[in-house]
């Protein structure tokens, strides 16, 4: 007897086995998101400790994105040709390590090398945990848990503002020290939790191994209270030759939709909360710098991601994201005319809500979009998508913000709506399809 890889997932449902699953990516995607939103809240006493410009010190955040951005297209691809579980454990390793560096860097070029470091082990980390973290689970509510995952980046968020804060009222000689070892550690954890996840049964099904994936389908719907497979089912599914092109006639259109959108919500993202709280507070606003208003902010995340993780099921993966893109460019605009105190938090609240539930849209549909050969090679390629962005953000924006600063939101609003085209014109649905 045959069975489909699709039937035995759909068979197995979900359970047991995808929440420990879930606990253990998002234990290490908080981590990420800890290090990455660490920039903005290290830079100052980074400046103090070495005598730099806080402009100087966020060459930090430069470094870190850099390194993200060849972690992700490098990683991508090794994953897809080496397996999901071995590039896991090497770039949570490597997070873990390279972060703890950080902690005692004695100068700010070692600083930058660690940062650079730790970039390239986030950057191999996130897109391929959504490669393997889809490919547990069934069709019918794959984007829901995927838009979950996406959420420990709030809870990452939180965590780092709460220490930060911390830091700064306990009067710490040198808060960032403090902080950078806070975002460490969790990747430590996560190391060693990885050690017990198995490979991921697709990849193996792909590799031609198909004992070894059997085996991790059984250990699935065990887990899940439902009998293991029988001596007599043959576990099947079509194989795609790893790596290779993401611009084949069949998969270009896609490809090149996708990715704008990824570095379109990454330049507006970051303009918004680089920018536009610096130039807020010099402009009277100085409340949006403080540490009790950024943990609002954060938690204002949560509700985003709730709605898109109904959305992706209830609607659909792309009006899901379109309405969510549509919805942050409407939050850019309240910019432009907010004058009071009230109608600045009301704009920032907004825009956090609605641009953190289009990255729950985005991460749950990039994975389907590509077939298992080349589905962490995809996601690896719209990571650095996302980190070319915010390379140019500080830069590139920081020059619009001199012109004028409304044109500027105003201008972020345009890239969302743009943002919104292109995804209109992706020629797939994956709402309930199976993985390729």
């Amino acid at each position: 007897m045959r069975m489909s890889f699709d039937e035995a997932l759909e068979t197995a449902g979900t359970g047991a086995f995808q929440r420990r699953l879930l606990g253990i990516f998002g234990l290490v995607w908080a981590a990420d998101a800890m290090q990455v939103l660490a920039v903005g809240f290290t830079a100052g006493s980074i400046a103090r400790s070495f005598g730099l410009t806080v402009p100087q010190a966020l060459q930090t955040g430069t470094m870190l994105f850099f390194g993200m951005l060849i972690g992700a297209t490098l990683f991508g691809r090794l994953a897809d040709r080496y397996g999901r579980r071995n590039v896991l454990i090497w770039t949570v390793a490597g997070d873990a390590v390279f972060g703890l560096l950080s902690v005692f860097a004695p100068s700010f070029p070692l600083l930058l090398a660690a940062r650079f470091l730790t970039g390239i082990a986030v950057g191999g980390t996130l897109p391929v945990d959504y490669a393997m973290m889809a490919e547990f689970l069934p069709a019918r509510n794959r984007g829901r848990w995927l838009v979950v995952l996406e959420g420990f980046w709030a809870v990452g968020t939180v965590a780092v503002a709460l220490v930060a804060w911390w830091a700064a009222t306990a009067g710490a000689a040198e808060p960032w020290r403090w902080i950078f070892a806070a975002t460490a550690a969790p990747a430590f954890v996560g190391f060693f939790l990885r050690m017990r996840l198995p490979e991921s049964p697709l990849y193996l099904l792909n590799a031609g191994r198909a004992d070894e994936a059997r085996a991790v389908v059984d250990r699935l719907l065990v887990a899940n209270g439902k009998p293991a497979l029988g001596a007599g089912v043959e576990l099947t599914h079509a194989a795609t030759a790893p790596g290779g092109s993401l611009f084949t006639p069949e998969l270009r259109r896609r490809s090149l939709m996708i990715l704008a959108v990824w570095f379109l919500v990454s330049l507006a993202y970051y303009g918004v909360f680089v920018w536009v709280p610096a130039k807020l507070a010099a402009d009277g606003f100085g409340f949006v710098r403080g540490f009790g208003f950024l943990v609002l902010v954060a938690l204002a995340q949560l509700p985003g991601y709730a709605l898109a993780a109904y959305g992706v099921e209830r609607w659909g993966r792309k009006p899901t994201l379109i309405g969510f893109l549509l919805l942050s460019a409407a939050g850019c605009l309240m910019f432009t005319f907010a004058g009071s105190s009230g109608m600045v938090a009301v704009a920032l609240l907004l825009m956090s809500f609605a641009l953190l539930g289009t990255w729950g849209g985005l991460y749950a549909y990039t994975p389907e979009l590509y077939p298992t050969g080349k589905r962490a090679t995809g996601m690896g390629a719209a990571g650095a998508m996302a980190r070319l962005g915010a390379l140019l953000a500080p830069s590139a924006l920081g020059l619009l913000f001199v012109q004028s600063f409304a044109g500027t939101i105003g201008f972020f609003a345009v890239l969302l709506v743009a943002g919104a085209a292109a995804t209109a014109m992706i020629d797939v649905e994956t709402r309930a399809r199976a993985l390729a």
